[in-house]
């Protein structure tokens, strides 16, 4: 349990000097057994105590199960959603990174990924990355939105907010996040050049190896 909440804090230092969390933004959490450790309301990423994390019931409801430890951040809904639509998911992490929340105000490539398969280290290391309709931050509605997807996808963009991605390991969490910011900043280097996008047989196969989802869309 220790060894989690100290990853937890490793990782918030690591996301906050890679620029990725400025400020007071962004949150993480940690499923252990029953229990998920989650950021503070308000915490700086690159100064978290591993003995100040709240503690939310892993099987409460949706928007609630706050048991001990401060507030968590507003955003646990979200965090939640992820952890129930997969029982594998062990970790959560979302940031306001620059390009990723740039591309949040974007429309969508597809309904099934807001950023097109540019790279095969998107597709390996996140996947279909669905574009969530806006809401207020906190909000449990846009949290049952993204529950209730009806395709897997480990990452998503909140509409004029920014990015969520989910792992089996809080590394892989992490990593698909910064991945996700690296293939928003190209989208953005690219917008309106006609880039080649990887085809569908193409992502196809790269998320069967890698273990991430990327499925046909009509049209796309």
């Amino acid at each position: 349990m220790s060894d989690a909440r100290a990853e937890l804090v490793a990782a918030g230092a690591a996301l906050s000097a890679a620029g990725l969390s400025p400020g007071t933004s962004g949150n993480l959490s940690v499923r252990v057994g029953g229990r998920i450790y989650m950021t503070p309301t308000g915490a700086r990423l690159e100064a978290l105590d591993p003995e100040a994390l709240a503690v939310l019931d892993a099987d409460a409801p949706l928007d609630a199960g706050h048991t001990a430890g401060p507030a968590p951040s507003k955003e646990f809904p979200l965090h939640r959603a992820f952890y129930r639509r997969d029982p594998a998911t062990r970790a959560v992490v979302h940031l306001h990174s620059a390009h990723a929340a740039a591309c949040s105000c974007l429309p969508p490539w597809s309904r099934r990924s807001a950023l097109a398969p540019l790279t095969p280290y998107f597709v390996m290391r996140v996947g279909q990355t669905p574009l969530i309709p806006y809401a207020a931050p906190g909000d449990p509605e846009q949290a049952r939105q993204l529950e209730l997807l009806d395709f897997p996808f480990h990452a998503a963009l909140l509409q004029n907010h920014g990015p969520i991605t989910a792992g089996d390991t809080l590394a892989r969490a992490v990593d698909a996040a910064v991945e996700l910011e690296e293939v928003s900043r190209l989208t953005l280097l690219l917008k309106d050049t006609g880039p080649r996008v990887l085809t569908t047989e193409e992502a196809g196969a790269l998320a069967r190896r890698y273990g991430t989802v990327w499925e046909p869309v009509a049209g796309r």
